[in-house]
């Protein structure tokens, strides 16, 4: 078979190539649940489908960092891409430089993928964020120029929750404290201030996944629970939601949050929300370091209004491990450490094996199928589009991507330029600001792809086109 061939050199807006190429089927893995199923005609399992290829494989570049889960960088390698792995985060000028000529950059929650940094990666065509969230890329920016954020929002939710069952105990018995006075030669045997967690209630502030499998967890356990959500949502067993946050925070002997970090969440608990608490609850927060006043936490902590509290999250984190969680870090870091009944995690509440090969899976899965097909299922700051799988049998075919600013008469223009082509299916979707239009042209020559992705390039709505072949 002959080696794939391109018309022009490979860039960001001109991804072509021109000869099918089959990705080893061990590694190519389906979505996981909710990425499309048999029935909506997201996979097809009739004939073998032909995987698109937008450059020569070998000329797809990958940066991955952070340590990501050898699952996804197997997964990736597998493919036949060029994999560039570190286990840490790289300072800014030194992402900077690596960035510009990757196609493919994976994260996890260190690395900043600002506007400053984005604006140097000129080859970029997607990012995968190998963890929950994605407020470490500017994605408004991020789609401006065309480049697709992928996660995994579910795949840790179980190893969250259990941690938090965890600290729920540990908190209930003071077990940190204890544990810390035996290494140090202490026998200390108390029963003061400890408490069984059955009969308790337990209070979670946002009831998403990962909320809404700790309410499943802390009812087996014998507790209450009282949830609270800006939307109304269905509860889970015997779960009650309650109409606010001070409602819930004047109830709960234990207050677990799992809320994302945005400008409504920042200091959610202060010190006005610590006053409505119960004296001697307990406080765990495993979801973002700036949705806690932590100074307000110390203060709290004093005078006896919050009994003990688990952090895994803080406003600043060290980049790397380290001796680095000091006060240079954080102002408060001393206070906090100096208090009892504390338990301080460097966030780990998805670092478990499970999860971590759930996550690499899932991301290189969502990473191969946009590279190969442009199948945008799961991307968070682009319009989510899936279209049925070419398959073997479909001889001379592209695939014709074209994101572009969601402007009045684009399509007309468009289909316009394909109007003399046969176009076997189309779709095209908006969110906000951006388009994102695919669609399969058969019985095409090389000629014809030149001449398609010129025309489409001149168009002023364009942001990225690509043509898969």
């Amino acid at each position: 078979m002959a080696a794939p061939r391109n018309i022009v050199q490979p860039s960001l807006g001109e991804a072509v190539s021109y000869s099918m190429s089959l990705s080893p089927t061990n590694t190519f893995h389906s979505p996981p649940p909710g990425h499309g199923s048999f029935m909506t005609g997201g996979f097809d399992l009739r004939a073998a489908v032909k995987q698109l290829k937008p450059f020569n494989t070998e000329d797809i570049k990958i940066l991955l960092l952070e340590n990501v889960n050898e699952t996804g960088r197997d997964m990736l390698k597998g493919q036949g891409y060029q994999v560039e792995f570190l286990k840490t985060s790289l300072p800014e000028d030194q992402l900077i430089e690596k960035i510009r000529d990757v196609h493919v950059i994976g994260v996890r929650s260190k690395t900043h993928l600002t506007a400053k940094v984005l604006k140097e990666a000129k080859n970029l065509l997607v990012i995968g964020c190998f963890c929950i969230g994605t407020n470490q890329v500017d994605l408004d920016y991020a789609a401006k120029q065309g480049i697709a954020v992928f996660n995994s929002p579910f795949a840790n939710s179980r190893s969250v929750a259990e941690l938090v069952i965890g600290e729920i105990i540990s908190l209930a018995r003071q077990l940190g404290d204890r544990s810390l006075e035996m290494h140090r030669g202490t026998w200390n045997k108390v029963s003061a201030k400890c408490w069984e967690i059955r009969g308790k209630t337990l209070g979670i502030v946002g009831y998403g996944h990962i909320g809404s499998q700790l309410s499943v967890l802390a009812e087996a356990m014998g507790m209450s629970v009282i949830y609270y959500d800006i939307a109304t949502l269905m509860a889970i067993g015997s779960a009650r939601q309650v109409p606010t946050l001070e409602a819930l925070l004047e109830q709960a002997d234990f207050v677990s949050l799992h809320v994302p970090e945005t400008q409504d969440t920042a200091n959610l608990m202060s010190a006005k929300q610590f006053e409505c608490m119960k004296m001697g609850s307990y406080l765990i927060n495993a979801s973002r370091g700036t949705v806690v006043d932590i100074g307000a936490l110390v203060k709290a902590m004093r005078v006896g209004r919050v009994a003990g509290a688990a952090l895994d999250v803080y406003p600043n984190e060290p980049a790397a491990n380290g001796d680095y969680f000091v006060n240079n870090l954080n102002g408060w870091a001393e206070d906090l450490r100096g208090l009892g009944n504390v338990i301080l995690t460097p966030h780990i509440g998805g670092s478990t094996e499970e999860a971590q090969r759930a996550i690499g899976i899932e991301v290189a899965s969502a990473l191969v199928r946009y590279i190969n097909q442009g199948t945008t299922l799961g991307s968070v700051n682009l319009p989510e589009v899936n279209m049925r799988s070419l398959t073997l049998d479909d001889h001379e075919h592209a695939r014709v991507i074209y994101i572009h600013r969601n402007v009045p008469g684009v399509l007309r223009k468009v289909n316009g330029i394909l109007a003399d082509h046969n176009v076997d299916k189309q779709i095209s979707d908006s969110k906000g600001d951006i388009a994102y239009l695919m669609a399969d042209v058969s019985n095409i020559k090389t000629e014809d792809i030149k001449e398609i992705r010129d025309s489409l390039d001149a168009l002023s709505s364009r942001i990225l086109t690509r043509i898969l072949y």
